[in-house]
């Protein structure tokens, strides 16, 4: 006989089903297509649940983005994910970036299509353009870090003088999901294929 739900199981269910619902209606219609009642109703809760759980609906959207980049509810920053400290500990400066380059695909294929909703946003909702800087400079910070890391791992420094944050910077451009779009979904790039080219880029312009 299976154990009776626990009231907080029910809520953490609950909780997701209205990321989920939110997830979805965002890419679908984009930030002010989707409203409150629409996700609540996909959610199968009453739009009060909602504003009690997220507090509005920018807070909901952030929510949504930072599951989607994290892949779960966990509150672990980036940089404590198992796949980034792997990263960091690689040995060989050629496999950091390799699995930089990896880690971005996982994670872009799951957040690309929530930050399009944000940065298509951020041009007319101020309040989404604080969201759409914050998101960049989060990404920023954990190139910044591996670029650190990657630096530390080269005997003769990096190519034409890359310094670690000219690296990030490159970096950040590289397995941003602006250029991920462009190839991937404008372009019709296999994940496969923008990952090895990624990869490759990072190597051919960072390494000696």
């Amino acid at each position: 006989m299976a154990a009776p739900v626990t009231r907080a199981e029910k809520t953490r269910r609950t909780r997701r089903r209205m990321l989920d619902a939110a997830a979805g209606l965002f890419v679908e219609r984009g930030w002010s297509g989707a409203t409150v009642e629409d996700i609540a109703r996909r959610a199968e809760v009453g739009v009060q649940t909602v504003y009690f759980t997220f507090g509005n609906k920018r807070a909901l959207l952030k929510e949504v983005l930072d599951t989607a980049i994290a892949g779960d509810t966990d509150p672990a920053a980036t940089l404590d994910r198992p796949w980034a400290r792997a990263v960091l500990a690689a040995p060989d400066p050629a496999e950091q970036l390799t699995l930089q380059a990896a880690g971005a695909r996982r994670v872009l294929e799951r957040a690309a299509p929530v930050l399009e909703v944000v940065r298509a946003a951020a041009a007319s909702e101020p309040e989404l353009a604080e969201l759409w800087r914050t998101s960049m400079e989060q990404r920023h910070t954990v190139q910044l870090a591996f670029a650190r890391a990657l630096v530390d791992k080269t005997d003769g420094g990096l190519r034409d003088g890359h310094d670690a944050t000219s690296a990030a910077d490159l970096a950040f451009t590289v397995l941003g999901p602006e250029t991920h779009g462009l190839l991937v979904t404008v372009r019709g790039w296999t994940p496969d294929r923008w990952e090895r080219w990624a990869a490759d880029a990072l190597v051919r312009q960072l390494l000696p």
